[in-house]
């Protein structure tokens, strides 16, 4: 019987993938030119962060020194309608409503009997309108109740006001009354304080009570009404919510932001 021989292996086609070409002069510069990052900062002192604060507000000083409330207003009422129209509204906007608001409903005593229907088209370019008009209607309601149509001008008593929370009783006392209880924290003064490292228990902008405690902390109780309106001034002109300028900053010197957002 033959012996079989051992048939050829069968030709295998073989795909070689092809090899990366070599980085081109263009794509290495490239890569070269990519700015490297910063090092992070030295972790900050209690002691360091209250001296940068003083440094912070003397800057503030300097560029806002007649810093104040941007809502028009010639009296407390005037103020607290104003204030609780500017929620989740700009100042632009509720000084261009208000102005016919007061001119019908010029106190508290009238605004309580307003017709709820009036009130919510009158003030509906502000945004939540209806629950706005429920706020002001009981709010005016109360004040006429209990403090014979005048606003309160204690905490405790702004408190109790339907539409009035902590930042909106700041406002007024401290801008009108003169009193400085706390801190107006807002959307401006709550990015700022996170982003110029002088609210370092808050977990973000957004936590107001504890950038308040912060703060109260950090600057003098005489200077709190003042600082709320300065660093809402300067979040509106220069630190904005995207693309802070930064190098026309005044507080870059003292913003371990500065040039990181």
């Amino acid at each position: 019987m033959p012996r079989r021989t051992p048939s050829s292996p069968r030709s295998r086609k073989t795909t070689e993938r092809p090899r990366r070409a070599a980085a081109t002069p263009r794509r290495a510069a490239s890569k070269s030119r990519k700015t490297p990052p910063k090092p992070p900062r030295p972790r900050e002192t209690a002691a360091d962060r209250a001296a940068r604060a003083q440094r912070v507000l003397a800057l503030l000083r300097a560029a806002y020194p007649q810093a104040t409330c941007a809502l028009r207003h010639r009296s407390a009422y005037e103020l607290l309608v104003a204030t609780i129209l500017s929620a989740q509204c700009t100042d632009e906007r509720v000084n261009l409503v208000t102005p016919e608001v007061f001119r019908r409903w010029p106190d508290a005593a009238a605004l309580a009997a307003a017709d709820p229907a009036e009130l919510e088209e009158v003030i509906r370019s502000t945004g939540f309108f209806r629950n706005k008009a429920r706020s002001l209607l009981g709010m005016a309601r109360l004040v006429c109740a209990e403090h014979g149509g005048r606003i309160p001008d204690t905490m405790h008593g702004l408190l109790r006001l339907p539409g009035v929370a902590r930042k909106t009783a700041n406002c007024v006392l401290g801008t009108w009354y003169g009193r400085n209880d706390g801190i107006v924290v807002d959307t401006h003064v709550g990015r700022l304080a996170v982003r110029l490292g002088l609210a370092p228990r808050a977990r973000d902008g957004k936590d107001a009570e504890r950038i308040e405690q912060d703060l109260m902390e950090l600057v003098p109780r005489d200077a709190w009404t003042w600082l709320s309106h300065a660093l809402i001034e300067h979040g509106r002109r220069i630190c904005t919510a995207r693309s802070p300028q930064c190098g026309e900053c005044p507080l870059a010197p003292e913003c371990p932001s500065a040039g990181r957002v």
